[in-house]
């Protein structure tokens, strides 16, 4: 629908004054006539979007602010590392020659260790700071863009299209003032030197799906968790009404995610030609390829979205009876961590206890093979970290607990308490992107996130700063 709003103005003597205000309110006097006419309630919201406007403009100051912070925290983290190294090159030297040093000069380091310890605690307050505003800026862009979609919707997208551009570069303003945030203070992504997940953030929503319909509360998307060279931006996308998997949708940045504007989509079923399709929401991309549950036969496959060449294998022992809580059909489960390529599923054997597999990525066999004690139907899904598997279960309809881990590593197996915020009472998708830190979620057609951190308390790496706000 085209909205349209009619401001009619018929005068003779107020032109030649220019006394008219555009906003007067009707009325018939002194040889002037103001005639107003206004649509029903279902004219387009313009009031909502000058608010919207008005909002932006508020949200791209702060932005710049907090993006300038940024800067200055790079060079002044450059300047405390050269403090703390120089420091350490001289106590180095005081311990080889202690005879050398008098106690006024043992008295000097003391004074410049505490200017160094005052210097941390000064950028601790201000990385806080920072990052509480990210949080706010965040939560604001968020709501605007469920206005903004819900807005397209109801009325002619094309009407919207102009506001959320805008509302997309603030989002990717915000993206990259978090990415330079992380890179300065979170140089532990890909690495494994820590005791596993300490907290989960609050739900991040950015929109509804591609397709722009709850209807397809079925699918997934999210990074490529290991890219290739160029691709380090790109998101996928993959949604359906039902367990089908027919299509999947990539996209150049999460711009172009958000603007819906997709570079490539590979069908994987083409009448005549092959049936590639498969089922369940529990795939994911890695290296451009994407490793999904084929439909028949029942077995892994392996799509190369390059050389677009298709591959799958049957994994003998697996069992299609063994599904998520939440969805049907999940029975062979994808996940890909910071030490390569898994599957889950379940076995007649096992009478339906999840079964963990290492995927060999040249020969796309099972290489080795982990059993554990959970029941797989009462799991709502898993993903994994470093070479332990994360096990979620329902606690309430607005709450999810990580209750079960399982480490490859050492082969223990133990029960935890990680609970975390639902969006919406279920969902059927559940990843974890080793490239940024994040579990990726589907709810019913609405793109989520979270951040994760990591529990770094004695480890040989720990962070100079690893908290952050609760909600961030």
């Amino acid at each position: 629908m085209i909205a349209t709003f009619l401001y009619f103005v018929l005068f003779r003597s107020a032109v030649v004054e220019g006394a008219l205000s555009p906003w007067a309110e009707g009325s018939a006097s002194g040889g002037e006539c103001i005639c107003e006419a206004f649509l029903p309630n279902s004219t387009f919201p313009i009031r909502e979007l000058i608010s919207l406007e008005s909002t932006s403009v508020e949200i791209n100051y702060k932005l710049e602010m907090e993006i300038s912070k940024v800067e200055i925290y790079e060079v002044k983290l450059k300047v405390y590392v050269a403090k703390i190294m120089n420091l350490t090159v001289l106590i180095e030297q005081m311990e080889d020659d202690p005879d050398s040093y008098s106690e006024l000069h043992i008295e000097e380091v003391k004074i410049k260790i505490k200017q160094v310890e005052a210097l941390i605690v000064e950028l601790q307050a201000s990385i806080q700071t920072t990052s509480a505003v990210l949080i706010s800026i965040r939560k604001q862009i968020s709501v605007m863009i469920a206005v903004l979609t819900q807005l397209e919707i109801t009325y002619d997208k094309d009407q919207v299209l102009v506001t959320r551009r805008e509302y997309i570069i603030l989002q990717q303003k915000l993206e990259e003032c978090e990415r330079r945030h992380n890179e300065i203070f979170n140089p532990n992504i890909g690495i494994c030197n820590h005791g596993g997940i300490k907290r989960i953030s609050k739900p991040i929503i950015s929109q509804l799906n591609a397709d722009l319909s709850a209807g397809h509360k079925y699918g997934g998307w999210g990074k490529d968790s290991n890219p290739l060279p160029g691709s380090e931006n790109m998101y996928w996308y993959s949604g359906s009404t039902d367990t089908l998997v027919s299509r999947i949708t990539q996209y150049s940045d999460y711009y172009k995610l958000i603007m819906r504007q997709g570079y490539k989509t590979h069908e994987l079923y083409v009448q005549n030609r092959y049936d590639w399709r498969g089922t369940g929401n529990n795939y994911i991309v890695r290296e451009n390829t994407l490793y999904y549950q084929f439909r028949s036969p029942f077995a892994m496959g392996k799509l190369n979205m390059t050389s677009v060449k298709l591959e799958y294998k049957v994994i003998p022992t697996a069992s299609a009876q063994f599904s998520y809580h939440y969805s049907a059909n999940q029975n062979l489960d994808f996940a890909a961590d910071e030490s390569g390529l898994w599957v889950t599923y379940a076995t007649d054997g096992s009478k339906g206890k999840l079964v963990l597999g290492k995927i060999n990525e040249v020969s796309f066999e099972v290489e080795e093979v982990w059993q554990t004690s959970i029941f797989k139907p009462s799991v709502g899904n898993t993903f994994m970290i470093c070479g332990v598997l994360y096990a979620t279960r329902s606690v309430d309809t607005k709450t999810e607990e990580i209750f079960y881990t399982f480490d490859t590593r050492t082969e223990q197996e133990s029960y935890v308490s990680i609970p975390f915020e639902k969006f919406q009472d279920s969902y059927v998708y559940l990843d974890y992107n080793p490239t940024d830190q994040k579990l990726y979620m589907f709810n019913n057609g609405y793109y989520t996130s979270y951040h994760v951190w990591f529990n770094y308390e004695g480890s040989r790496d720990k962070l100079l700063i690893d908290e952050k706000p609760e909600n961030y």
